[in-house]
């Protein structure tokens, strides 16, 4: 409660009163600044730019008037903000880039998609465009309300009549006080149809609407990516759509590739643009481009980007498109003031509450031209009692001594009304004529048939309709130009990062414990057999690498689970880290649970429909299933193959159909039968024996076998041979096998069987992480019975863990590393590494 002290001054409460000026504050910026009306699309300060030019006569049939003439016109009738945000909303009317409809025909420098001002307004002018007259026709027809300006000496409109859909098709964009608005522009003819076919079928849905009105259409054209965020932004008033450049890619006469930049997203700015680009080149974050030059015209847009002869355009353009403004997100949230108050529209309802202004506008304007046809028609009753009498008239306007006294004799003897008797008195003496007589009469009955044509309109809503309705074709026929903005089909994707990475060779390794990483195919330089091996992954103590694939950065990876699941990722979704590093946990990556075990990793170039999955579980299961059963693996991975409570999932292979199989165990057994032997099973199939096994024997891989091919055994001490594939005999699966190695305590038992041609190199890796690569001949061939030569000289707390095979042709030359990290303990836990 205010207090007043006895030296007046007056105490108030400032939490209520601060609270209290806010509201008024912010209320005043959302209804009289921010926001557009719905019926005009207009704020504010728009609504008097245009009503001030009318008033002013700067119309599209006048000359040009100067640009500060107009704007202190409106500043100081309508808009008492200053003259720097009145000129500031009439240059954006002016330019083709910022409206798609120009509301004001600017003649100067009025800026441009470079970012540049526009002159100042003594040295522009300015008039309305034609498109902006048909906001404001009919407004002198009492089609709208007017309300008292800043002073109370003027009178303003509160909306204009708004004769095309403005709010769509101008869009708005503004921030208020804890609410913005962004309505992207529209095609006139599109929205305009829109507004036609929800006059005819109120009950019309979003999705009949966008076949009608497909998305926004920017004035600087582009792509729209896919319709999914439209559908969104229309049906709920709020969404995101992608807008991409319009580029094209030309090759020179030598073979260069230029990209060519012909049109931009909405809103940004071509300078700035070009110098992030440049600033992204300088910085080595794009790699492959040349030059950038603006070739830009009063023909149009035209940028061009040389790429390097060596570089691939389609990966420089998507990498700007990734990082740079030539892809942008446009954030649709439809608020706009319904009634006085700030409403989020969908498209239906703007839509809607611009059919219903509409309707206002021409009821109003209809009882406006039928008053006005009815105060003529009574004028023209009293002529025609006039001309009928026209003797004694004449006779009682001699006698009288004033005109008052005319007027008064004409409304006794006639029974003429005031308005009536003074039209007969102010009626002209050519008038009297028989022509005259006939073009009064003529008026008269015009008259009347309008006037029960207007009657007609107002007692049926439909006849309103059909007024609206070829009012809209008819500024739709005079307006209406080409959609510039295209959208595409198929889904709103973004940059998939496989058109950003160029292909390369990678390794990859997942560790006992689950951790992953992708490495350069080059880290590891090839040695002779028996060195001592280069640290190849740091890991924890009890903790080592189980997983080596060699693959692309481009390929499909497939990650079968212990529990006979299978999971999907990209090579370029492995994260690459460094030589020593620990890598990512694979947890992060796939969607695996609790106590699931990546067993079998394999990598897949395309779904063909004859090739096949080879399964083999550890208690010697084995299982066919078309490879195409696998071509949509969702994000919580899908069933590979059922098991039972005992079993695990160890090994997968991918076979053309026509293959043969080799399963090897621990205990050194090894069996050698056709893949056919083998039916092909659904994704959810157990599957059949695939080996008998001896008690405490287990399965330890699975493997194709060519002709003329060598099979490669590795034991747990380091020990290794190539044995010829012609001394494994062809059996029927399900049987015992025959020995491939002497198990002895000197080599130990398997760990790894290979099927190699000679062409290959070998990985071998420990328990503790220690990775020697060898040439594929440097390992002796020998018999079945033999337990083989040392590969890899191990120390005793450790032994081979995983061996893995990698093409010699696809090796690059290995990098040179120094005799201090050949000697590294590799048992000395590494330092923590960043990603490289």
């Amino acid at each position: 409660m205010a207090e007043t002290n006895n030296s007046g001054v007056k105490g108030v409460n400032i939490t209520k009163t601060i609270k209290t000026s806010f509201l008024d504050y912010a209320m005043s910026v959302i209804v009289s600044r921010a926001l557009p009306d719905v019926r005009d699309g207009l704020k504010p300060v728009q609504r008097r730019i245009l009503y001030g030019m009318q008033e002013l006569g700067s119309t599209s049939d006048k000359p040009y008037k100067k640009s500060a003439r107009i704007v202190g016109d409106v500043m100081g009738k309508y808009h008492p903000h200053g003259d720097s945000s009145i000129y500031e909303a009439m240059v954006r009317m002016a330019q083709d880039f910022s409206y798609r409809y120009m509301l004001v025909d600017g003649h100067g420098n009025f800026g441009s998609v470079d970012g540049d001002g526009a002159a100042a307004m003594r040295y522009t002018e300015s008039r309305m465009s034609k498109i902006a007259m048909e906001m404001l026709r009919d407004i002198n027809k009492d089609t709208i309300d007017y309300t008292n300006n800043y002073d109370g000496n003027e009178k303003e409109p509160v909306v204009l009549p708004a004769r095309y859909p403005n709010l769509l098709v101008n869009g708005a964009s503004g921030i208020a006080v804890g609410m913005a608005t962004n309505i992207p522009p529209h095609q006139l003819g599109e929205v305009i149809d829109g507004v036609l076919a929800i006059s005819d079928n109120p009950a019309i849905t979003t999705e009949e609407l966008m076949e009608i009105i497909p998305g926004p259409d920017f004035p600087t054209g582009g792509l729209i990516l896919g319709r999914s965020g439209i559908r969104r932004a229309y049906e709920t008033g709020r969404g995101s759509i992608v807008i991409r450049s319009r580029v094209e890619i030309e090759t020179k006469s030598s073979g260069k590739e230029v990209i060519v930049i012909n049109e931009l997203p909405y809103q940004v700015n071509k300078a700035r643009l070009i110098e992030k680009i440049a600033e992204l080149v300088r910085d080595k974050r794009i790699d492959g481009i040349t030059n950038i030059r603006d070739e830009s015209d009063r023909n149009g847009m035209r940028v061009t980007i040389d790429v390097r002869k060596d570089a691939n355009a389609n990966v420089v353009l998507n990498n700007l498109y990734k990082q740079t403004a030539m892809q942008t997100s446009f954030g649709i949230n439809m608020l706009a003031l319904v009634g006085g108050q700030p409403k989020v529209l969908s498209l239906k309802e703007a839509l809607f509450h611009y059919l219903e202004h509409q309707k206002i506008v021409i009821t109003r304007r209809t009882k406006f031209e039928l008053s006005k046809a009815e105060k003529r028609a009574h004028i023209l009753e009293g002529l025609r009692i006039a001309l009928d009498h026209i003797d004694e008239i004449i006779s009682l306007i001699r006698a009288s001594q004033t005109a008052e006294d005319a007027k008064n004799g004409l409304m006794e003897r006639f029974n003429l009304s005031e308005r009536q008797s003074q039209a007969i008195l102010d009626m002209r003496l050519q008038r009297l004529t028989g022509l005259e007589r006939d073009k009064i009469e003529a008026e008269y009955q015009e008259l009347l048939q309008l006037i029960q044509e207007l009657k007609d309109i107002l007692a049926d809503e439909s006849k309103i309709r059909k007024i609206i309705h070829d009012e809209l074709l008819e500024i739709k026929e005079r307006f209406n130009d080409a959609r510039r903005t295209d959208i595409t089909a198929g889904g709103m994707e973004m940059i998939e990062d496989e058109d950003l990475i160029p292909r390369e060779n990678s390794v990859i390794t997942l560790t006992h414990n689950g951790y992953i990483k992708r490495l350069p195919a080059n880290t590891y330089r090839s040695q002779r057999r028996g060195g001592r091996g280069v640290q190849g992954m740091g890991t924890h103590e009890d903790d080592f690498v189980e997983h080596l694939l060699y693959t692309s950065t481009h390929d499909t990876i497939l990650f079968f689970t212990s529990k006979g699941k299978v999971f999907k990722a990209k090579g370029y979704e492995i994260p690459e880290f460094g030589r020593t590093a620990k890598g990512l946990p694979i947890v992060n990556l796939l969607n695996v649970d609790k106590g699931e075990k990546v067993t079998a990793v394999i990598r897949v170039a395309s779904y063909e429909e004859d090739a096949y999955f080879i399964f083999t579980t550890r208690t010697g299961v084995a299982k066919r299933t078309p490879l195409s059963n696998f071509a949509n693996i969702r994000t919580n991975g899908l069933i590979a193959i059922s098991l039972k409570e005992d079993d695990e999932l160890i090994s997968v292979r991918l076979t053309n159909g026509q293959q043969e199989i080799i399963i090897g165990t621990h205990t050194g057994m090894l069996v050698r039968f056709n893949e056919n032997d083998i039916r092909s099973m659904g994704r959810t199939a157990t599957g059949v024996r695939g080996i008998r096994l001896r008690d405490d024997d287990y399965v330890v891989g699975m493997e194709i076998i060519e002709p003329n091919q060598e099979i490669l055994v590795v034991t747990e001490k380091g020990y290794g041979k190539r044995t010829p594939e012609v001394e494994y005999r062809l059996q029927n699966r399900g049987g015992i096998g025959i020995k491939t190695c002497q198990i002895t305590d000197k080599n130990g038992p398997l760990v790894a069987v290979k099927a190699v041609d000679g062409s290959e190199d070998v990985m071998l890796i420990t328990v503790n992480g220690m990775l020697i690569r060898m040439d594929i001949e440097d390992i002796s061939v020998t018999g079945r019975s033999t337990q083989g030569v040392r590969l890899i000289r191990l120390a005793e707390d450790e032994h081979v863990a995983t061996v893995a095979k990698v093409k010699k042709e696809e090796a690059i030359e290995a990098e040179v590393i120094s005799e201090e990290e050949e000697n590294t303990d590799s048992t000395e836990s590494p330092a923590d590494e960043t990603i490289e």
